[in-house]
């Protein structure tokens, strides 16, 4: 914080038009409700703009341009790990969302075989198993928390997809490792001074106890495979013996490192996309009855609305211009695909739920830059493949059999923690579906 503070005092060039005075009622909004406070400084000040979060000037770019601007074609000017999601390092480490570089190219370049096509048709089986078993837990009539329940099934997927793992033989040796993870994440949605504090019985020492259990279960299984030689189909083992052209390998707390970032970046957002995609289709059950709706189609316009990982925060390393407006060097810098997608002059209506913006004809019209929300350019999330293939998996298994209803009062809270998610979840009564054609995919 007072490195942010020293930083901006150093500067001699001017932050570009916005809110530059210290406001605590303004720093409250963006803690709770950044979309309408984003949104409106967008039509007041343009594609660019500062507000003073708590101490600091951060400069936001928004819309289709801006977003190019700072994924494509200027990437190299921002980093990631001098930004907020260092924010994320005491949890995460150093993996692909925290690292810039050639340490990024290297670690994302001995991941990828890990997401080919191939072997996300592969974990594909596993999913389905997944899927089968969680909707057992589905019956007519009751109520079910789906976003507590989707946030099970996630990571039993991602337990057995990305490392090989039994669930249950985890949790049989004394480790409820999603109960684990929700408490080490809770950390992020406390509010901002009380993630300042430091000490025991802190939300900071808390989450560093959740984290080191998590971390003997990881280690563990790194360790005894290394002595075993064992391996799998999972990510783990690939990640094992992987090296690139220059003989470069992952050591122990690098693998670690990444297997922690796959798995937030992976349960999480998927965790959240199902809950918010089927809050939309109880709210437009039309959607469901028009017969050019298709599960992808569905799942672009859920992600357009509510896209989990919702900012991207960086900091400048040259100073720069963009619309007119010079940014200084050093400055954290910000793009937000929550609030892009909901620009009225880039999306008509943008709170409506729409997925025929996503037919082949429409999708053909949008502009570069439009629909970011896993990103772009050499960080586009490298796991995107392998998490629209299980949220479409998990939609269309649950389509085939049931019909999801809101309970009567409920309304949407939204949680920043660090992805979008429902504050309290998810309460929804379950149904038998009709009988009917089942959505294209």
């Amino acid at each position: 914080m007072w490195q942010d503070v020293r930083d901006e005092r150093r500067t001699d060039t001017e932050f570009p038009p916005g809110e530059k005075t210290f406001s605590l009622a303004r720093t409250r909004h963006f803690e709770h409700d950044p979309l309408s406070l984003l949104v409106d400084s967008y039509a007041r000040f343009g594609p660019i703009f500062t507000l003073k979060i708590f101490h600091h000037n951060a400069v936001f770019m928004l819309g289709p341009e801006a977003n190019h601007y700072m994924l494509v074609s200027h990437a190299k000017n921002f980093l990631w790990r001098a930004g907020h999601m260092r924010d994320l390092i005491p949890l995460l480490g150093d993996g692909l969302l925290t690292i810039d570089g050639p340490t990024h190219r290297m670690h994302r370049r001995l991941m990828l075989p890990a997401f080919h096509r191939e072997r996300i048709e592969a974990a594909t089986d596993v999913m389905r198993a997944e899927v089968d078993r969680a909707l057992v837990e589905l019956r007519p009539g009751e109520i079910v928390d789906i976003y507590d329940w989707t946030r099970g099934l996630a990571l039993r997927v991602a337990m057995r997809a990305l490392f090989g793992l039994d669930p249950d033989r985890a949790r049989a040796g004394g480790l409820n490792a999603a109960g684990e993870f929700e408490a080490a994440l809770s950390f992020y949605g406390r509010d901002y001074l009380l993630q300042l504090l430091r000490g025991p019985r802190t939300p900071f020492a808390q989450m560093i106890r959740s984290r080191r259990r998590l971390d003997a279960l990881l280690y563990e299984e790194i360790d005894r495979r290394r002595a075993s030689g064992e391996r799998g189909e999972d990510i783990l083992s690939m990640l094992l013996d992987a090296s690139d052209e220059d003989g470069a390998s992952l050591d122990r707390v690098q693998i670690r490192d990444e297997m922690m970032t796959l798995l937030f970046a992976g349960h999480d957002t998927t965790t959240s996309t199902v809950a918010f995609m089927f809050y939309e289709l109880a709210r437009n059950p039309d959607v469901l009855d028009d017969a050019e709706s298709s599960v992808d189609m569905i799942l672009d316009e859920t992600l357009r609305k509510y896209p989990p990982a919702y900012i991207g925060p960086r900091r400048s390393i040259d100073a720069f211009e963009f619309h007119g407006h010079l940014v200084p060097a050093n400055a954290h810098v910000q793009y937000c695909s929550w609030a892009s997608h909901h620009l009225p002059d880039v999306w008509p209506e943008p709170d409506e739920f729409r997925p025929q913006r996503f037919s082949e004809d429409n999708k053909a019209t949008l502009p570069l830059g439009a629909y970011v929300p896993f990103g772009g350019g050499s960080r586009t999330c490298i796991g995107m493949r392998f998490g629209q293939a299980e949220i479409a998996l998990i939609a269309r298994c649950i389509l085939e059999r049931f019909r999801l209803e809101l309970q009567p009062g409920y309304a949407l809270d939204i949680r920043q923690a660090p992805t979008i998610s429902p504050k309290r979840g998810l309460p929804v009564r379950v149904r038998a579906a009709e009988p009917a054609a089942v959505l294209a995919a």
